[in-house]
């Protein structure tokens, strides 16, 4: 914007008739690729507008603000070829007011032109057209000051980024310092195309689980114009190249390499290649599987010592080891309030190996070991322990008592039923031989008769 601003007081009584009868006319006396005196707008009395060829439709005045005596001119946007020194003149009536100001332009430019792409080399120019010399030129990444280093180099208005990284991504100022007192500053928004996350991604993962190692771009490739896009991963393992390819897409930043079930064949270095247009970029990711050795192979038997040892391929030097036990298989109350206490002696015990010095029942079921780092949990793997002559709880015995009384119970009362049931059968049942009865209450008292005879013939014979 080009202020221009005329106050009340020089333009008299007749200023509220400024609208109807003013005419403005901008030129642009010089600079550094117009030498030559030429308008840049015009606005005449009939409110017909002139606007320079090379300068429309960058150019504007806002009719609003003419009537308060705003003729400011405004450009947009700016290049570095307008640089110069502008002059608005003013004629209201036979007044003529005129505006001399001066338009410095500082721009930043990138070498070479976007994409950047990560890990290639790049120069930033900060440039000015003020007239006085140069004293001093700092550089601002984010807001903090960027010093010289092995990755950073100023000289000569210009700033040397060897290695960009998507972490140099971002707001760019350049501050530049006259000796006339003078400092004026620009900003610039660097895009580097390269990789999310950390440089060398490490991706933790138990034996036998599934595992994704990631490839994620930082900006979609279309946001650059580019649609090309291939990506395909890689691993040396054992002298052979191995190969996965991914499907081209251009509206995916990401190709993540999927594992159904690793083990410690699986373990290593991949790389992630991706195409876009002509260029390549590459990040390798390490996949480290996460095992439990035992050592005691298969069932343990109850009062043996048992060492679990947790162990990591390719470790990184920062990894922290913490067991745990998740459940107990034990369904006894007692058994259950055992391994509660067992669960505390255990909880959270730091180092790679967890001992048990006397197995029990207590100890059987799922044991954890998950690995930490600086960044939280990485990786966790499980196992699963199994006793031998491990019996199944059986009921309380309170319980067990209840239903062996009850049972006993019932088959006594059940007894005494049919007991009962044949008594009265019996009683209520007629003779089903009446005249057969009354012969025998009659023949034995005869039978008697006969006996006594016996005897007293045996007694005459005897004498």
């Amino acid at each position: 914007m080009l202020p221009c601003y005329l106050s009340h007081r020089k333009m008299g009584k007749s200023w509220k008739q400024l609208p109807d009868k003013t005419s403005v006319l901008w030129k642009r006396l010089g600079g550094s690729t117009h030498q030559e005196p030429h308008a840049v707008l015009e606005v005449e009395v009939s409110g017909l507008r002139k606007t320079a060829l090379p300068m429309r439709p960058r150019v504007s005045l806002q009719d609003s603000a003419l009537r308060n005596g705003n003729f400011s001119l405004r450009i947009s946007p700016v290049r570095s070829e307008d640089a110069g020194l502008y002059e608005a003149r003013v004629v209201h009536n036979t007044k003529v007011q005129s505006c001399h100001v001066e338009l410095g332009v500082i721009t930043v430019t990138l070498s070479p032109p976007s994409p950047v792409v990560e890990n290639e080399p790049l120069l930033l120019r900060c440039n000015s057209s003020h007239r006085a010399s140069l004293v001093e030129m700092c550089w601002f990444h984010s807001g903090s000051p960027v010093p010289t280093s092995r990755t950073f180099c100023s000289s000569h208005g210009a700033l040397s980024i060897f290695r960009p990284a998507t972490s140099d991504a971002g707001s760019w100022r350049c501050q530049l310092r006259y000796s006339d007192n003078e400092t004026i500053s620009a900003m610039y928004n660097l895009q580097i195309l390269g990789f999310d996350g950390p440089t060398s991604p490490v991706v933790y993962a138990a034996a036998g689980s599934a595992a994704d190692l990631p490839c994620t771009l930082s900006y979609l490739p279309t946001a650059f114009g580019i649609n090309a896009v291939t990506a395909h991963w890689s691993r040396l393992a054992g002298g052979h190249l191995q190969d996965w390819g991914i499907s081209h897409n251009s509206s995916s930043r990401s190709f993540p390499l999927h594992l159904p079930a690793v083990g410690l064949g699986d373990a290593g270095q991949y790389r992630c290649a991706v195409s876009v247009g002509s260029r390549t970029i590459s990040r390798d990711v390490t996949l480290a599987v996460v095992t439990v050795t035992p050592s005691i192979q298969g069932p343990v038997s109850e009062g043996s010592h048992l060492l679990l040892l947790c162990s990591l391929t390719h470790p990184q030097g920062h990894e922290r080891f913490q067991w745990k036990q998740l459940n107990s298989a034990s369904t006894n109350s007692k058994l259950a309030r055992a391994a509660s206490h067992n669960l505390e002696r255990y909880r959270f015990q730091m180092g790679p190996t967890l001992e048990i010095p006397h197995v029990s029942q207590k100890d059987t079921g799922t044991w954890e070991c998950s690995v930490y780092g600086p960044e939280g949990r990485l990786g966790a793997v499980e196992y699963g322990l199994q006793i031998t002559g491990a019996q199944v709880s059986s009921p309380p015995t309170i319980f067990s008592g209840q239903v062996t009384f009850g049972l006993t119970l019932t088959f006594f009362l059940l007894l005494t039923v049919c007991v009962l049931a044949l008594a009265l059968q019996k009683r209520a049942r007629p003779p089903a031989f009446p005249a057969l009865d009354g012969m025998v209450a009659i023949t034995v008292p005869r039978k008697k008769e006969v006996e006594e005879n016996q005897k007293e013939k045996i007694q005459q014979t005897e004498c």
